[in-house]
């Protein structure tokens, strides 16, 4: 959404806009999704569920998905997916609205020209659905990231005309991290614009096949958000660009169980401490945000919630690797309160889209 966007302008987006509104000046529920169908012992009436809002789901545009079988990329998850099978698991566990967007390898794979073609077929995909779907769909817009040029071409065309809620990126390219010189133009464009940056790990070329039969996704996509994580705040990229509203899948990979080590990083490189001093990583750290995605136990949610408040933790599924329902009853197992309840499953995402809605507008 650009800035000269101006309200009124947009007539697909427009009920997206108004439900999102809703959401968010509607009181939220006392009960969790599983429970939507029990009577009300007070005077029989059947509550309405709990508004949840996921902000990590992936969905595979046709065109899309043939290129990764064609390739020998397609797992199962992608190959067995349908637009059917996401609807029934939103609503077996009661989600609200989800945004969608494609996982590793996104479109980081092939020359430049297909590069571009996979994000542009993405978008369009992601932007139908949230047309066909104006009260249940969003979706951020996966970009050609290794093509600069292709990369900003496609911010203006998913933000101006297809209007996404905003962008997705992968945690590294080809050995690339996010805070890497190559993407400055890049995130300075998303900075201009004020947008939201979710990122999806990836299992970056240095980490691949380092055990027998252990996937990437077992351990490296934990740790390969640790190095972007790192790489943002010590190229001086999140420093410089403070109105991107980054979202790390997973509770932030393994950074929160290593954010000693981070704080301790600019007094071991005096490189590091003159772009970001000791004291400035925490603060940093804590302006983020972390969803829930295959996290939503104790070993993770305690960790990240040890450095940062509630506000800054947003529910995520993980579709069609996990289900939405796992993530609510994982969250239901943690005993938080009612306010903070609502707050990871709708209230945060929905003030941050609320933000980059404003903003834009």
């Amino acid at each position: 959404m650009h800035s000269t966007h101006t309200a009124g302008s947009c007539t697909h987006c427009q009920p997206r806009r108004q439900f999102l509104t809703g959401l968010l000046s509607a009181t939220a529920a006392t009960v969790l999704p599983g429970c939507a169908a029990t009577s009300n012992s007070a005077n029989g009436t059947t509550p309405s569920p709990r508004a949840l809002v996921d902000v990590h789901h992936h969905v595979w545009a046709p065109a899309f998905l043939k290129e990764l079988e064609a390739r020998k990329l397609a797992e199962p998850p992608a190959r067995n997916w349908s637009l059917n099978k996401t609807l029934d698991d939103m609503a077996q566990a009661g989600v609200t609205y989800t945004l969608t967007s494609p996982t590793t390898p996104a479109a980081g794979f092939g020359d430049v020209a297909t590069m571009r073609r996979m994000a542009r077929v993405s978008n369009e995909y992601g932007a139908q659905l949230a047309r066909d779907y104006p009260t249940q769909f969003g979706f951020f817009a996966t970009l050609p990231m290794l093509d600069v040029d292709g990369a900003l071409a496609e911010i203006a065309y998913s933000c101006d005309v297809l209007k996404a809620n905003g962008i997705a990126m992968l945690t590294s390219y080809n050995g690339l991290w996010l805070g890497d010189a190559k993407f400055a133009p890049i995130m300075d464009d998303i900075n201009r614009r004020g947008l939201i940056v979710y990122t999806h790990p990836s299992n970056t070329l240095c980490c691949q096949n380092l055990q027998e039969g252990v996937p990437g996704s077992a351990i490296e996509f934990a740790t390969d958000t640790t190095r972007t994580i790192t790489s943002l705040l010590f190229s001086g990229t999140a420093t410089r660009c403070k109105d991107i509203k980054f979202i790390f899948s997973h509770a932030g990979g393994t950074m929160p169980f290593l954010v000693e080590r981070l704080t301790l990083l600019p007094k071991l490189n005096a490189n590091f401490g003159k772009i970001l001093p000791s004291e400035q990583v925490i603060p940093t750290l804590r302006r983020f945000y972390y969803d829930t995605a295959q996290a939503s136990h104790p070993g993770a949610l305690l960790s990240l919630l040890n450095l940062v408040d509630v506000s800054q933790v947003v529910f995520g599924t993980d579709f069609p690797y996990r289900t939405a329902l796992d993530h609510v009853k994982g969250l239901a197992a943690m005993g938080f309160s009612e306010k903070d309840l609502s707050a990871i499953q709708s209230r945060n995402a929905l003030r941050l889209l609320g933000s980059v809605t404003r903003a834009t507008s």
